[in-house]
C-alpha cells in the first residue's frame, strides 16, 4: 500500500485514484541534469520542497523561467532581514513597542519580558517564512535548526544570535557553520558547553557533535566503537572543548552577545584520538583548539556522505537504499568535497537532477506543519492586518499554537536529534499523521475557512486567487488549476467529476460558468459575490480535506 493510500484508509476514505508514491526511484534515474518535460507539475515538485506555500503564478512564472531560471531564482543571494520587534508589549524601559529589543539586554524591571520576546521571535519568523517568495533559504534556515538542534532556551538574545548565525549560514559552508555553532551562546547553553571544565569535563557537546552534527554513529565495530569515532574520541575531544563560557557585553548589544574562552578553565594537556581519525593529537591551541578538533572530523569523506543523507531526507525523501547511496549519495558527496564543504553546488545539482524528478519522488512525504499551513495561506491570499508591521507579526505569532498541536515547534524542540519525522526509522514523515494531530488538522481547515479574528474579519481571498488562473469561469480547468497547486500528482477523472458536483452542488455543469460570469459582470453585487465565494469555500475545504492534500 502505497502512502497516498495508506492516508485515504486513515481518513476513512476510498480509494479514487490509483497514483503510485512509493518511495523506492526506479533503478534508471541518476544524479545526471534533468533533461524531461518542465510543466506546472514539475514546477510545483521542485517549489513545494524548497519553498513555502508556493502559489498559482510563482508556479506559472517558474515554468516559464525553466528549470534553470528557477534554480537561479531559488539560489539568489538576499539581503538579511530587520530583527523582531515587539508585538505589543510596552514594559520595557528600554525599549518602545514595535521597536527591535535585541539591542537591549533583559531588564530587571520589566514583567513577562521572556514572553513577549519569544513571541516575537517566533511571529517574526513565520512572517519570513510567508513572505520568503522563490527563495530556498527559509527552508535551509529550518533544516539547519532542525540540524543544529538548539531548545529552552531562556536568553531570547541567544536564540536570535543563533538563528542569525543560521540564516547568515544557511546556503554556505558546513564546516564554517559548524565551527560557529560549536561556540554559538544557545548552543553552549543548550548542551552545557559552558559547564565544560577541566576540572568537570561535560561530554555532551563532543559527542551530539559527532553522532548528529558532522560524521554520525556508524555500526559498532567493537566495544565503545561505532566505525566512525569512539567513545575515546568523544572524552578527547570533549577535553579539547572545554573553557567556553557565553559572553554578554552590556555596552556592544547584539554584536558582544557571543563566547569567550577562560582560559584557566580551558585543557592545555594534549588529547590523543584514536585510531578513526588517524591517532591524531591536539596540542594545547587556547581559544583556536575548537577550530582544530572540527578540521579533523572534517578531514573524514563520511561527513560529506552524513551530511548528504540529511538534506536527501529533508528534500527528497526518507528512502535511501543501496542504489540511492551508490547513485545519489556520493555523488553528493564527492561535489561536497570538492567544493571544500560548500552545501549550494550539491544541492542545486540534486534539486536539478533527473532523480528528483522522478514520479517516485513526488507525493513521497507527509508535509510536515509549516508547510501545511502555508501550503493553504499563500496560495489562498490569506488576508490578514497589514496596516503596520506588528499586525502584521501578531497574526503569524498566533500560528505557533496551530503548528505546536500538530507536534512541531519551533525554538523548543523535544530532542536534540530534532523532529522525529526527519530521522526516526521506518515512519519518518507518517509520524505527522495520526489519531491526535489528523484531527487537528482537518479542524485546522475549517477554523482557516470560517475566518479568524474579531467577526471572522480575516479570511482567504479565494475570489482574488482564483482570478489569477486559467479560465475559472469553467469547472473543470479551475477545479484541475487549484489541484496543481494543492497536489503532488494531477487529479483522476472521479475526482474531477466528485468535486465538480461539489462545486455546483448537484445542479448542472454550466450553472458554475453562468453564476460566475454573472458575479464578473457585476463584481459589487454582494449576493452574487456571497453566492460565488460560498461555492468556492464548498470547494476547496474538500479539497484540502483530501489525502492528496497531505502529501508533498
Amino acid at each position: 500500500m502505497d502512502r497516498r493510500s495508506s492516508l485515504a484508509v486513515m481518513f476513512g476514505k476510498k480509494q479514487t485514484a490509483k497514483k503510485t508514491t512509493a518511495s523506492t526511484p526506479p533503478l534508471l534515474s541518476s544524479f545526471a541534469p534533468y533533461t524531461g518535460t518542465w510543466d506546472m507539475a514539475t514546477a510545483k515538485h521542485l517549489l513545494g520542497r524548497t519553498t513555502y506555500g508556493p502559489t498559482y503564478t510563482e508556479i506559472k512564472q517558474a515554468v516559464e523561467d525553466g528549470l534553470a531560471g528557477t534554480i537561479a531564482k531559488l539560489f539568489a543571494v538576499r539581503p538579511m532581514p530587520d530583527p523582531p520587534i515587539y508585538l505589543g508589549y510596552e514594559d520595557d524601559p528600554n525599549v518602545l513597542n514595535g521597536e527591535t529589543w535585541v539591542n537591549e539586554p533583559p531588564s530587571r524591571d520589566a514583567q513577562n519580558i521572556n514572553g513577549a520576546r519569544a513571541s516575537s521571535l517566533r511571529g517574526w519568523m513565520y512572517w519570513l517564512m510567508n513572505e520568503g517568495g522563490v527563495s530556498i533559504r527559509e527552508k535551509m534556515v529550518l533544516f539547519w535548526h532542525n540540524h543544529f538542534v538548539t531548545a529552552a532556551i531562556a536568553r531570547n538574545q541567544y536564540v536570535y544570535a543563533n538563528i542569525n548565525t543560521i540564516r547568515e549560514n544557511a546556503l554556505g559552508n558546513f564546516r564554517t557553520l559548524t565551527e560557529l555553532m560549536t561556540i554559538d551562546p544557545a548552543m553552549l547553553v543548550y548542551l552545557n558547553g559552558n559547564q565544560n571544565s577541566s576540572r568537570a569535563p561535560n561530554e555532551n557537546y563532543a559527542r551530539e557533535l559527532l553522532e548528529l552534527f558532522t560524521i554520525g554513529k556508524g555500526d559498532v565495530a567493537g566495544p565503545g566503537d561505532y566505525t566512525t569515532f569512539t567513545e575515546d574520541d568523544v572524552v578527547e575531544i570533549a577535553r579539547a572543548l572545554t573553557g567556553w563560557i557565553t559572553r554578554v557585553d552590556i555596552d556592544d548589544y547584539p554584536s558582544g552577545v557571543g563566547s569567550r574562552l577562560v582560559e584557566g578553565r580551558h585543557d592545555r594537556g594534549s588529547k590523543q584520538l584514536s585510531h578513526r581519525f588517524g591517532n591524531a593529537v591536539i596540542e594545547n591551541l587556547g581559544d583556536q583548539e575548537y577550530k582544530k578538533v572540527i578540521e579533523l572530523i572534517f578531514e573524514k569523506d563520511e561527513v560529506a556522505r552524513f551530511i548528504s543523507r540529511r538534506l536527501h531526507i529533508w528534500f527528497v525523501g526518507s528512502n535511501i537504499d543501496a542504489f540511492v547511496e551508490s547513485e545519489i549519495i556520493e555523488p553528493m558527496a564527492a561535489m561536497i568535497l570538492d567544493n571544500d564543504y560548500e552545501i549550494q553546488p550539491a544541492l542545486e545539482a540534486l534539486l536539478s537532477s533527473e532523480y528528483f524528478y522522478e514520479e517516485s519522488i513526488r507525493g513521497c512525504m507527509v508535509n510536515h506543519p509549516v508547510d501545511h499551513v502555508f501550503k493553504m495561506f499563500r496560495p489562498l491570499k490569506f488576508e490578514y492586518p497589514q496596516d503596520t508591521l506588528i499586525e502584521e507579526y501578531i497574526s503569524f505569532a498566533a500560528l505557533q499554537r496551530e503548528i505546536q498541536d500538530q507536534d512541531m515547534l519551533i525554538f523548543d524542540h523535544a530532542s536534540v536529534a530534532g523532529w522525529k519525522a526527519f530521522h526516526q526509522a521506518p515512519q519518518y514523515y507518517d509520524i505527522w499523521i495520526n489519531s491526535v494531530t489528523l484531527p487537528v488538522r482537518e479542524k485546522l481547515v475549517e477554523t482557516f475557512m470560517k475566518g479568524l479574528g474579531r467577526r471572522e474579519m480575516y479570511q482567504f481571498d479565494l475570489l482574488a486567487t482564483i482570478a489569477e488562473m486559467e479560465d475559472p469561469s469553467d469547472p473543470h480547468t479551475l477545479i484541475n488549476n487549484l489541484a496543481s497547486v494543492f497536489f503532488p500528482y494531477p487529479i483522476a477523472e472521479n475526482q474531477l467529476d466528485f468535486l465538480t458536483d461539489y462545486l455546483v452542488e448537484g445542479q448542472p455543469y454550466y450553472v458554475w460558468s453562468l453564476e460566475y460570469g454573472d458575479f464578473l459582470a457585476d463584481p459589487t453585487n454582494e449576493g452574487k459575490r456571497e453566492s460565488v465565494n460560498n461555492k468556492l469555500k464548498g470547494l476547496v475545504e474538500a479539497m484540502l480535506k483530501m489525502p492528496e492534500f497531505y502529501l508533498i
